[in-house]
């Protein structure tokens, strides 16, 4: 599976950027090359996901440890949660609610009644429709699976507060826009939001 965006796509993406939007080029030349990397394990994007929700990246990254030393194992796959009891999970930190979403997430993928091999062939709306099923999964978790998982290139995740307000900062709002303004603003960068939203 590939670890980044095919080089044709970004180089035409940065081309219609660059002309499209004046302030984002300005913040484009400054940063440089775009290095958006994927993460191509699917299950393990979605856990790794649910686990972050609410708490510190270093929290997170501290639980996801120690979930990956009790799977034995570098990646964390359905049927290894599925081999894990409760306790144990709770033992890396897990949340009772959270392990609530994990194991939702565990029985779907291993009853197949959620494809996760198989979403790259959907469109991005129904890749989202299809992750929603998941308790914990909501549209946001979705969108940053469709960007970092499935390297989509036109998702603007509208809900996301760091984008809100580097868009609120750069476009000299008054305040945090809401969906309608990222909307609008974003409406240049088409079919090319998840670069704009990278930078």
């Amino acid at each position: 599976m590939p670890t980044e965006l095919p080089p044709e796509l970004t180089r035409a993406a940065l081309r219609h950027l660059r002309a499209a939007d004046d302030r984002l080029k300005a913040v484009m030349q400054r940063i440089g090359p775009c290095a958006l990397k994927l993460q191509p394990r699917r299950f393990e994007s979605l856990a790794r996901a649910i686990i972050a929700q609410q708490i510190s990246g270093a929290a997170a990254k501290s639980i996801w440890g120690r979930l990956q030393i009790v799977c034995e194992a570098r990646s964390v796959t359905p049927s290894a949660l599925a081999n894990l009891s409760d306790d144990e999970l709770r033992g890396c930190g897990i949340s009772p609610q959270k392990l609530g979403y994990l194991r939702d997430l565990q029985t779907r993928v291993l009853a197949r009644d959620i494809r996760l091999d198989r979403l790259h062939r959907l469109d991005d709306h129904a890749v989202i429709e299809e992750l929603i099923r998941v308790k914990g999964i909501g549209v946001w978790t979705a969108q940053m699976f469709l960007i970092f998982s499935l390297g989509r290139p036109d998702v603007l995740p509208h809900q996301d507060l760091g984008i809100r307000a580097a868009i609120k900062r750069l476009y000299e709002l008054p305040e945090l826009p809401d969906r309608a303004e990222c909307e609008v603003i974003a409406d240049p960068w088409r079919p090319y939001a998840t670069i704009a939203c990278w930078y």
